[in-house]
């Protein structure tokens, strides 16, 4: 941890979110002593956690800025795919509710559960009290060494508020990406993105193209194939001859390796070279960083999926401490992430941490982009970190002096997503790491954060 130059002091600072990484993150800079205003354009907490039946009116995603924008790409059947015991913040554990039937206490419960601890966090820390609902942030911008926050309450009028730092937590799973298919313009039939999936019925006896098979790649495309004619997935990361019959009730699903080409006859041609007469096409491809209110001069920008520049995915070495991201990196241990990002934030405004220069900074972050060059990694994987997330975390929570990531719940999330990829079908309802269940209830009742046996919960979480 770096020695503190200054005397503590607290900032006034705004927080662009109020979904789990907006509401961590304002109640970690509260602990540290600093004043906060959190800005939430809906009516609750939850963020991407808030199902909703509404998509964009655009399915596909167009470029057309007026187009009628929804936040949520949660889908009805959704459930999580990391283990609750590991999935909450540290103090406040991710808890099955046995007592409550509207609570799902499965381990890995569904989308309404979660947005359940969000708002039961929200309750017991007193976030609400520091949130601005329905107001859009519009324009940040920095001024005379402050920060400029422009937003728009759900009536219209606009109001300008001068803050000594911002923390950016809008999340990145609302601005789709979309794969470029070569013919795709004469292709005739539907292009639907995963952001505006919500129900199969829409592709009720179609044939169907759902391109992506990692998490909700895997999970739509078997939940499509419940009322399609059939439902053929694309995988990039398959090899080009790849064609396998997948084994579900229905026996509808096939694997394939990427596409090749659409045509005007409504035909995809796969690498494997199998042809499909397909009716829709479900983008499962992920997301963009998306930040239009945010103006640095050209100074922060994103290319490839990478925002560049971000020194540990947190802080741009030019504008910090007074701008900073929490969230950006796509790991397992979310929430955990919020909670140690957030933490090192907020220490870092108080002045009890003190960061390196910018020119350390930008050293730093060359060389890291050095190293995934050297490696092959794709610009666009620059914040995918799975593999090292305990390791990087642990980092993060050494320079501010918090607590480490537990072993167990690295080991969780990691053979979490082993199971997905070898049993996509299952993974959730069938395990083989019953021992970190029990090391993780024990480390519960050890720090007092439950207030039953641990046995409690492992006799009772199957």
């Amino acid at each position: 941890m770096a020695p503190a130059q200054n005397p503590i002091t607290s900032k006034h600072v705004a927080v662009i979110g109020a979904g789990a990484a907006g509401i961590i993150t304002s109640r970690e800079l509260r602990r540290e002593g600093h004043s906060v205003v959190v800005y939430e354009r809906e009516k609750q907490v939850g963020g991407l956690w808030v199902y909703t039946p509404k998509s964009d009116s655009d399915p596909l995603i167009s470029l057309d800025p007026t187009r009628s924008k929804v936040h949520s790409s949660i889908y009805e059947s959704l459930r999580t795919n990391v283990p609750r015991e590991s999935m909450g913040v540290r103090d406040f554990p991710f808890l099955p509710r046995f007592d409550d039937e509207s609570r799902d206490p499965r381990r890995y419960p569904n989308h309404r559960e979660v947005l359940a601890y969000i708002q039961d966090f929200a309750r017991e820390f007193k976030i609400e009290e520091m949130i601005r609902f329905e107001t859009e942030v519009v324009r940040v911008e920095p001024v005379d060494g402050k920060w400029r926050v422009q937003s728009k309450k759900s009536g219209g009028f606009l109001e300008d508020e001068i803050y000594d730092a911002v923390v950016v937590c809008n999340g990145h799973y609302t601005e789709p990406n979309i794969t470029h298919i070569p013919g795709i313009k004469s292709w005739p039939g539907k292009q639907i993105h995963s952001h505006n999936y919500r129900v199969p019925d829409p592709f009720e006896n179609e044939v169907v193209v759902v391109i992506g098979n990692f998490a909700s790649g895997a999970d739509i495309s078997r939940d499509i194939a419940k009322v399609a004619k059939e439902v053929h997935i694309a995988s990039r990361a398959r090899e080009p001859h790849t064609y396998e019959k997948i084994s579900v009730p229905q026996n509808n699903l096939w694997m394939h390796s990427e596409i090749d080409t659409a045509h005007e006859d409504g035909s995809i041609v796969f690498k494997n070279g199998k042809v499909v007469f397909a009716d829709s096409i479900v983008y499962c491809t992920g997301y963009k960083y998306n930040f239009p209110f945010l103006e640095t001069n050209g100074y922060l920008r994103i290319d490839e999926k990478r925002v560049e520049p971000l020194y540990k995915h947190v802080f741009p070495p030019a504008l910090a401490p007074g701008l900073s991201f929490v969230g950006v990196p796509a790991m397992g241990i979310v929430f955990v992430m919020f909670e140690i990002q957030s933490k090192w934030v907020a220490a870092v405004l108080s002045g009890r941490v003190t960061l390196p220069s910018p020119d350390k900074m930008m050293e730093d972050i060359n060389a890291w982009y050095a190293s995934l060059n050297a490696l092959g990694i794709p610009k666009r994987h620059t914040h995918t970190i799975g593999r090292i997330q305990r390791e990087y975390l642990n980092w993060v929570a050494e320079e501010c002096g918090c607590e480490l990531v537990e072993r167990w719940r690295g080991q969780e999330v990691d053979g979490g997503y082993l199971r997905l990829v070898a049993h996509p079908e299952t993974y959730r309802d069938e395990w083989d790491d019953d021992e970190l269940i029990e090391e993780a209830y024990k480390d519960f009742s050890r720090k007092k954060l439950i207030s039953f046996d641990p046995s409690y919960y492992l006799e009772n979480g199957r």
